[in-house]
């Protein structure tokens, strides 16, 4: 499995709710291309001086996305792919 490293900014354009109503990326617009993400895995949550980070997995059943908020939600960042 190849990692590639990004740490790009994206735009998260659709938010779902997992059955504990958790919120996790649905969609993802990234250099002119659109992602589906059909389940999430992982949530982290990550508190480095006075700021707290989310960092989840999703993936859209051929490669699996890390990404990051550092916003509640407003500000993802695209940390890396995995396909």
């Amino acid at each position: 499995m190849n990692r590639i490293e990004v740490n790009e900014q994206v735009q998260v354009t659709v938010m779902g709710f997992k059955k504990n109503l958790a919120a996790y990326p649905r969609r993802m617009e990234y250099h002119g291309s659109s992602y589906d993400f059909i389940d999430a895995g992982i949530r982290c949550l990550v508190r480095y001086g006075g700021r707290i980070a989310e960092i989840i997995t999703v993936t859209d059943g051929s490669a699996n996305f890390c990404l990051r908020s550092d916003n509640r939600g407003g500000n993802w960042t695209l940390v890396s792919i995995s396909a």
